[in-house]
């Protein structure tokens, strides 16, 4: 099918088009800048501008089979002043009214509209059980999501299958809440929020974007779906369980009146108690691979295993490396398709935590021998340029490349591919030495090697969600002891 997504450069977005890649479907984006766009999604997104136009929008509607909505502006950017509230209605019901208003001038349609929500639809209930069933609340979220479904339901005129998707709290590595949340967690500094007692709905973001890719292909899901893990939880439980998956102690509380101050009426996204059940997930028997909460942060907080050491015997063209970093992983899809992902430079940015905003300057090279690519990219908060040639490019193989200007004094990387019968075990060497001696060394400790590891299992999660989960396959690389030396 061909899938058409509004927000897809947002934290769902990007990590539902691989999944739709890899189910065999095409993508088409539309989005505000097609530049950072480009940059973020990969080489085989098409991409529509919001500033296009509505005729072509309509166009891109027509070519389509199937509508995604997951645009909408954050919750928690601010207090929800009057200015604000109109800010985020327009961006939800706003704009689900223009697709659909886009749908309706279409000569031919798009079987299915798998438009976003949230749990926030049933406001505070505190320990009331809830299903697709229940009444929504009265606060001005559950307003706001009511007034959402019912621009994306009058798609049904149309002859549409339209899905609204409720989601809870989605988690994932880089970004959504868990990415706020984790730093005062990993420094130990993390507990319950207000007086812990609330439920909070929640998934994993992997669970998130198989739901709406089950969503579009089976004719079975119409109407609301609450996406959220059949495991409920309180705040309290919550924090208890990430301190458990860092090892950190989880006992130092928000209080609600610190959050009332802070954001005023938006902190009920926060202090709301919303205990819902999947129900038409469990009726439809949808396996989600993350059902506990233990086994949903484990996976986010461990990821695959990325080992880091002082540099032994750097290899030609990367002598007087000080640090060298190891990856493997088992891929489940044949070499000649892992190649050609992984040797696209426009799929850089796909691989890379929003974060750091990668971007391309300039066109982007076929990938060869001298081949030379110009990228921006944040380092903590601070945007670099960097400058990286290729200097060994054996295709099916391996590729090296060799930063020629940016962030370190030395930084020479290695892509190793073998066929392991119809599987692809892939091998990363990093060998690299940071900037400005003693003071770079203790930077490596403290930030430099838990970055690595971030973005590189961040991409661990790209490759699960693009050509399916292996892990159960020997992914470990051989042991290696962290030094800062």
């Amino acid at each position: 099918m061909r899938v058409f997504i509004a927000g897809a450069t947002g934290f769902i977005g990007r990590a539902l088009i691989p999944l739709l890649q890899r189910e065999g479907h095409s993508v088409v984006a539309w989005v505000r800048s097609e530049r950072s766009a480009r940059s973020r999604l990969g080489a085989d997104v098409d991409v529509v501008t919001v500033g296009a136009g509505n005729d072509a929008l309509v166009a891109a509607l027509e070519r389509c089979d199937a509508v995604v909505n997951l645009a909408g502006d954050p919750l928690l950017a601010g207090r929800w002043t009057e200015a604000r509230r109109r800010s985020i209605v327009e961006s939800r019901v706003g704009l689900t009214r223009q697709l659909v208003n886009a749908l309706n001038a279409a000569s031919t349609r798009p079987s299915v509209f798998v438009s976003g929500s949230a749990v926030g639809y049933y406001g505070d209930r505190a320990d009331e059980s809830l299903s697709e069933a229940s009444s929504p609340g009265s606060d001005f979220l559950a307003g706001l999501c009511r007034q959402w479904e019912e621009a994306a339901e009058s798609a049904t005129a149309l002859g549409i299958r339209v899905v609204r998707l409720r989601t809870g709290v989605v988690l994932g590595r880089a970004g959504g809440a868990l990415g706020q949340m984790l730093p005062p967690f990993t420094l130990g500094l993390g507990g319950p929020i207000g007086s812990g007692q609330q439920y909070v709905p929640w998934i994993h973001l992997h669970d998130m974007v198989k739901i709406i890719a089950d969503a579009i292909a089976d004719d079975r899901y119409r109407g609301p779906v609450n996406g959220v893990a059949p495991e409920q939880t309180t705040s309290r439980s919550f924090a208890r369980a990430l301190g458990r998956a860092l090892h950190r102690p989880s006992l130092l509380p928000l209080p609600a009146f610190v959050l009332k101050t802070l954001f005023g009426e938006a902190a009920t996204v926060l202090l709301a108690s919303q205990r819902v059940e999947p129900r038409v997930l469990q009726e439809r028997q949808f396996a989600f691979q993350f059902p506990t909460l233990a086994k949903a942060l484990a996976d986010i907080v461990a990821g695959a295993p990325v080992a880091i050491a002082i540099a032994r015997q750097p290899p030609e063209g990367a002598e007087g490396a000080r640090y060298e970093l190891r990856t493997r992983v088992v891929i489940d899809a044949p070499l000649d398709a892992v190649f050609d992902f992984f040797s696209k430079a426009a799929n850089l940015g796909l691989i890379t935590p929003a974060a750091m905003q990668f971007s391309i300057e300039g066109s982007i090279p076929p990938m060869a021998a001298g081949a030379i690519i110009n990228h921006r990219v944040r380092v903590g908060p601070v945007p670099v340029r960097w400058r990286t040639r290729i200097v060994a490019w054996e295709p099916g193989r391996r590729f090296v490349d060799l930063q020629e200007s940016g962030p370190y004094r030395l930084w020479w990387h290695e892509h190793a591919f073998q066929a392991d019968g119809p599987r692809t075990v892939m091998e990363d060497r990093v060998f690299y030495t940071p900037p400005l001696g003693v003071l770079g060394r203790m930077a490596h400790r403290f930030f430099i090697a838990p970055t690595l590891r971030s973005v590189f299992r961040y991409r661990g999660d790209v490759i699960r969600l693009r050509f399916g989960d292996d892990r159960a396959a020997d992914q470990g690389s051989a042991p290696m002891r962290y030094s800062a030396r």
